[in-house]
């Protein structure tokens, strides 16, 4: 049977590890003016550590440390100087006095998150099962300009024992979408290479 879903959703916050109530605390970054990228509502962010470029919020590539998941943005608008509030950053935006742009970022490194599978868990239990506890990259950084929400998945080919961005922690009790032999399956991660914990390297805990 397949899933209700047929595309991914983003990361969505839901419980903290050890099935405690979220905080649900969000941090203010910024991203520079003007950052030509848009970074969509769902997203996993990296602060840049660029020496050039460094200390803006930017997309976290697929698979890399990041600092939290973007849920949302503020700026003065250029044209009306009237405070914008938005789900996401379209990109290419200058705030009036060429201001940065305030992103707000959930950066608990014990939040865990629901997101959709791009593909199925296995064909059989045991293919399935040896999914959980495993790191994984997402799929490449993709949304919608309408709502701004992601529509990023968890890559399922990208497994690994080595360490990725985000590890499953189990399969999400989401009766609609957790049919695990079929795509966009919803399951638990949490960020594995978290900027707070590991900063930029290639390792995980």
């Amino acid at each position: 049977m397949a899933n209700r879903n047929t595309a991914g959703f983003g990361l969505q916050s839901v419980m903290r590890v050890g099935n405690t109530p979220a905080i649900q605390g969000q941090s203010a970054y910024e991203i520079d003016a003007a950052e030509s990228a848009a970074i969509y509502n769902g997203e996993p962010v990296k602060i840049d550590i660029s020496a050039s470029t460094g200390g803006y919020i930017v997309t976290a590539a697929a698979g890399t440390a990041c600092v939290g998941v973007l849920n949302g943005v503020f700026y003065n608008a250029a044209t009306t100087l009237k405070p914008t509030w938005a789900n996401y950053y379209v990109g290419a935006i200058t705030p009036a006095n060429s201001e940065d742009i305030t992103a707000f970022v959930n950066d608990d490194p014990l939040q865990e998150f629901m997101i959709g599978t791009d593909a199925t868990l296995g064909a059989t239990l045991a293919l399935r099962k040896s999914k959980i506890g495993l790191t994984y990259a997402t799929t490449a950084s993709a949304g919608s300009t309408s709502n701004g929400k992601s529509s990023i998945t968890l890559g399922i080919s990208t497994a690994a024992t080595t360490a990725k961005q985000l590890r499953m922690v189990r399969v999400a009790d989401d009766p609609e979408n957790k049919t695990q032999t079929a795509a966009y399956c919803s399951v638990i991660v949490k960020v594995n290479l978290h900027q707070y914990l590991v900063g930029s390297l290639a390792t995980g805990i």
